[in-house]
């Protein structure tokens, strides 16, 4: 969005407190964690990778993370989706504590109940667009809604390119297939880390709008990791990182006011 649409932006707040990370409104809890801490390594090698992180991602909001390099913002989105272990803490999906599932139960979470998009989209290369869309369904054995899937598909303007395999798609419609996917199972929530960060300006700014749609149009969930303020500036709220600490809270960000605040955080 424009930042001369954004109007009155939130302050930001310091601080290391709960307080901080309340979720905007009073709707239900998308995924949650009290008391996240991750460390890799030990002894001298050890790093606190997060530092008993307190967060809420409210259901049918878009909640940007943000933060230097090293802060911890993508270990945090993976330990929210699954993806990585937690050394101590409590991570919920809704009323789903994680860490009590076992691997099996996991997958099936992650399959079933969750959308992911990556950076390197992460298509399988033999298979076309449309087989890449319904993956998940696939894995699952679950069948395809075929009204939602072309909802879906003419959404991301996709109609002309499901026979095409990825190798023959620009990085914008490689990931506008990836969104696809993350969208064709309804998931409760979708996890995107740096999604725009492989596309120029203009694929970038077409997979932010599909996303922003997503939650509008659609009541999606969407948790993004991102190093850029303009892309931050399509949240309803975006949260701050620092050394695997939370940091700070912006409402209704511009891509000025989160560049300040970056800039603060790096100084």
């Amino acid at each position: 969005m424009s930042e001369d649409t954004r109007t009155n932006p939130a302050e930001t707040r310091e601080g290391t407190g709960t307080a901080l990370v309340e979720p905007i409104g009073d709707g239900p809890m998308a995924a949650t964690a009290v008391g996240l801490t991750k460390i890799y390594g030990s002894g001298d090698t050890q790093v606190i990778a997060l530092d008993h992180v307190e967060v809420g991602f409210q259901a049918q909001q878009l909640t940007a993370i943000m933060g230097p390099s090293g802060s911890g913002k993508s270990t945090l989105l993976h330990c929210m989706a699954g993806l990585d272990s937690v050394t101590d803490g409590d991570v919920r999906i809704g009323d789903t504590r994680i860490s009590d599932l076992s691997d099996k139960q996991l997958t099936l979470l992650r399959r079933q109940r969750l959308g992911f998009i990556f950076q390197a989209f992460n298509l399988v290369p033999t298979l076309s667009a449309e087989e890449n869309i319904l993956l998940p369904l696939h894995l699952g054995g679950r069948e395809p809604d075929q009204d939602w899937e072309q909802r879906v598909v003419e959404s991301l303007q996709l109609g002309d390119r499901l026979k095409h395999r990825p190798s023959e798609l620009s990085g914008g419609q490689q990931q506008r297939v990836a969104v696809a996917r993350a969208l064709v199972t309804r998931p409760d929530i979708i996890f995107a880390d740096e999604p725009t960060g492989n596309l120029d300006s203009k694929a970038g700014n077409e997979v932010l709008g599909f996303l922003r749609r997503a939650v509008d149009d659609w009541q999606q969930t969407v948790v993004m990791v991102t190093h850029d303020p303009g892309a931050a500036s399509y949240a309803d709220v975006v949260i701050f990182l620092r050394d695997g600490k939370l940091v700070g809270r912006l409402e209704d960000p511009t891509p000025s006011h989160v560049y300040d605040r970056i800039r603060a955080l790096e100084e």
